[in-house]
Formats: C-alpha cells, structure tokens, sequence
C-alpha cells in the first residue's frame, strides 16, 4: 500500500492568500471581527436592520479595499519598514561631549 504524501516547496516562504501577503491576514481577520461585533451591538440597540446592513457592509468594502491596498502597496515587510523609517530621527544633537568621554572611560577605547 503507497500513500501519497505532497511535499511542502513554501518553506521560508510568506503566507499568502488570495492576493493579501503576511501580517495583511490578520489585519483583515481582526476587522471582520470588529465588523461582527459592531453589527451586534447596533442590533441590541434597535437600530433598523437596513441601516445596520447598509453601515456594516459599508465599512466591510472599506476594510476589504483598504487592506488590499496595503498588501499589494507594501507587500511582506513594507509597511513595518514604514514605521521603522518613520521612527528614526533625522540628526542627533548633543551640547556637550560628556557622552562622547563616558564612552571612552567605560570601553577603554573607540
């Protein structure tokens, strides 16, 4: 009896699924979670189903064109390296060389 067993070739590679790429899953699960939660609590609140529908499936197409968007804007590392750039401050400004001879007591040398 052979079994038929299918090799995995994806190894070190990024998941992917219908286009969204990495962390881009998981942003959209979280917010087709949100979108859930929101429903119900507008249901519990008596608004008019219509209304729910229309405000859900609203913000359901804004999320999904949204988050696509990135995917195919930034793909795998992109906007993580976004955020990375924009954290890095452009100069460093010091008054004084007290960090610059500290450095030398504590390492002996440069």
């Amino acid at each position: 009896m052979s079994s038929v067993y299918q090799i995995n070739k994806g190894i070190n590679k990024a998941i992917e699924f219908k286009g969204l790429k990495a962390q881009y899953i998981s942003y959209l699960a979280v917010g087709v979670l949100v979108l859930l939660l929101l429903f119900v609590v507008l249901h519990l609140c008596r608004v008019n189903m219509w209304m729910c529908l229309v405000l859900v499936g609203g913000a359901g197409t804004g999320l999904f064109v949204g988050v696509f968007r990135l995917s195919a804007r930034f793909g795998e590392h992109g906007l993580m390296k976004l955020r990375a750039k924009r954290s890095v401050p452009a100069c460093l400004k010091f008054r004084s060389r007290r960090v610059f001879l500290s450095l030398v007591r504590k390492g002996g040398r440069l």
